[in-house]
C-alpha cells in the first residue's frame, strides 16, 4: 500500500513505542494524528516533526473521544493507517497474594478495559472511517495495527491482568481480519518483548544493564525505533494480514 500523501492516526503516540511508529509514518510521507492523554508531549513531537503531524487529546476508554480523533486524521487524507500502542496503568500483584490478600477485581477490570477493550475501539471506529475509503486498485482500504505483548502468550508473575488484556489483542486479530476482510481493510498485530521506554524510570544506561542480558540476541532492549519500522513494513505490505508478530529477540518470559 502506498502511504505518501494519506492520513495515520496514532494512539498512544506521544511516548514510549508510539513515537516510533509516528516518526516513520511520517517519513513515508503520511499526515500523522497523534491521539493521547499526554498533551505536553504529544503537543512537542508534534512541533518537533512539522506541519504533517498533529496532536488531538484522546481517551481510549471514551468512545467520543476517540471518534473525535479518527475525524481529525481522516480530513487530512484518506485514513489508511491506524496504530494502536496507548499505555495505562499495570499493577503488578498475584491473583492471591502470600499474606493472602486477593487482587482488586476493579483493578483487574480497568486494566482490561484500557488495553483490551480501548483497543477494540479503536480498532472497530477506525475501520468504520477506512470503509468510506475509495479502494486501491489493490482493493485495499487500510490497515489496522493492534499492539499486544509477549505477556499475552507467557505473563510473568503479577501479570495477570496484562496477559488477560494482551492475550485478547491477541485472539483479536485473526477473527477482526476475517471480519473487514470483505471491505479491504487488513489488521495486524505486533507484540513486543522488552523495549525501552520512559515507563521503566531509569536512564537508558541503566536499563540496559538490567533488562539487555535477558535477551538473546541482540544482548540489548528493544528500541521504538525498531518498533516504528516494522509498523510502516505491515503498513506497506498489503499479504501481511490477521498475524500476530513477535518482535523480542527469542525472548520468552520464563
Amino acid at each position: 500500500m502506498e502511504l505518501g500523501g494519506t492520513s495515520a492516526l496514532v494512539v498512544g503516540g506521544a511516548g514510549g513505542l508510539g513515537t516510533g511508529a509516528v516518526r516513520e509514518l511520517a517519513e513515508a510521507g503520511m499526515n500523522v494524528v497523534i491521539a493521547d492523554l499526554a498533551e505536553e508531549a504529544g503537543v512537542a513531537l508534534a512541533d518537533n516533526l512539522g506541519p504533517a503531524v498533529s496532536f488531538v487529546k484522546t481517551d481510549v476508554t471514551d468512545e467520543d473521544s476517540v471518534r473525535a480523533a479518527v475525524s481529525v486524521a481522516a480530513r487530512n487524507g484518506p485514513l489508511r493507517v491506524a496504530v494502536v500502542v496507548h499505555a495505562g496503568p499495570v499493577a503488578k500483584a498475584r491473583v492471591v497474594n502470600r499474606a493472602g490478600q486477593s487482587y482488586p477485581v476493579a483493578d483487574f477490570r480497568r486494566t482490561i478495559e484500557i488495553f483490551l477493550v480501548g483497543t477494540f475501539t479503536v480498532l472497530s471506529r477506525a475501520a468504520e472511517q477506512m470503509a468510506t475509503n475509495e479502494p486501491l486498485d489493490s482493493g485495499q482500504r487500510g490497515v489496522v495495527i493492534t499492539t499486544a505483548s509477549i505477556a499475552g502468550f507467557e505473563g510473568q508473575v503479577g501479570q495477570s491482568d496484562y496477559s488477560a488484556a494482551k492475550g485478547g489483542v491477541i485472539g483479536m486479530t485473526l477473527t477482526a481480519a476475517r471480519d473487514l476482510a470483505p471491505i479491504g481493510i487488513r489488521v495486524m498485530s505486533i507484540a513486543p518483548g522488552t523495549f525501552y521506554t520512559p515507563a521503566y524510570r531509569l536512564t537508558e544506561a541503566e536499563a540496559q544493564e538490567k533488562w539487555g542480558p535477558l535477551v538473546p540476541n541482540p544482548k540489548r532492549m528493544g528500541r521504538a525505533a525498531e518498533y516504528g519500522h516494522l509498523t510502516r513494513t505491515i503498513a506497506e505490505n498489503d499479504y501481511l494480514n490477521g498475524e500476530v508478530i513477535r518482535i523480542d529477540g527469542a525472548q520468552r518470559f520464563t
